[in-house]
């Protein structure tokens, strides 16, 4: 295959996926935004994670919440369990690797809140025990993943969502999580702040 035969094929294979993604997920990325819309008006906070290459997407979401996405406004309570590496290590190298995520909501998530877990590639223990972890404090998780991620689906309950990206790709799903992730953010500010003409 071409260099040039190369790009058409990422080309081709992210717009296919991204066409799936509005058909497929349009109204659960509604809901999605909803319910996180909701938890800040009712003076709650979002937290996110994720893992390997989903921790810079989760990272990106929250420093939209605080500072902003596309409209100057008040910035949103939001907490990123990724950011901080000495602490990710030390409860990693004293503890366990699984608990790196769950240790931190046990004590900085609330009733309410809402925990968006980004996962672009195979289930980790650390996110299972994060989103059972989650349930036991009341915490709504809304779960990003791709279609070949069951396990951490499985463990969802009513409260919850999950946005699972129709594709195998890791390269995909990152795209579309990215993509997701503005949709929710436009989402959020025009529910709080009314709609804006782009």
């Amino acid at each position: 295959m071409s260099l040039k035969k190369n790009i058409e094929y990422q080309f081709t294979e992210s717009m296919q996926t991204q066409q799936l993604l509005q058909e497929e997920l349009s109204e659960l990325i509604e809901f999605a935004a909803q319910h996180i819309a909701g938890a800040l008006l009712a003076d709650k906070k979002v937290l996110s994670c994720g893992n390997a290459a989903s921790v810079s997407v989760a990272q990106y979401f929250t420093s939209m919440m605080i500072n902003h996405y596309q409209r100057e406004r008040p910035s949103f309570p939001a907490i990123s369990l990724v950011n901080d590496v000495q602490m990710l290590t030390t409860i990693a190298s004293t503890q366990h690797y699984d608990d790196i995520y769950a240790k931190q909501l046990r004590v900085l998530g609330q009733a309410g809140d809402v925990i968006l877990i980004y996962n672009a590639e195979g289930s980790e223990l650390n996110l299972v025990k994060l989103i059972n972890t989650a349930h036991d404090k009341q915490i709504s998780v809304i779960l990003l993943v791709g279609e070949n991620e069951t396990s951490l689906a499985a463990l969802l309950n009513e409260n919850d969502v999950c946005l699972s990206v129709p594709s195998q790709s890791v390269q995909r799903i990152l795209e579309a999580h990215l993509l997701i992730t503005h949709c929710l953010c436009d989402l959020i500010d025009s529910q709080i702040f009314g709609n804006q003409l782009i």
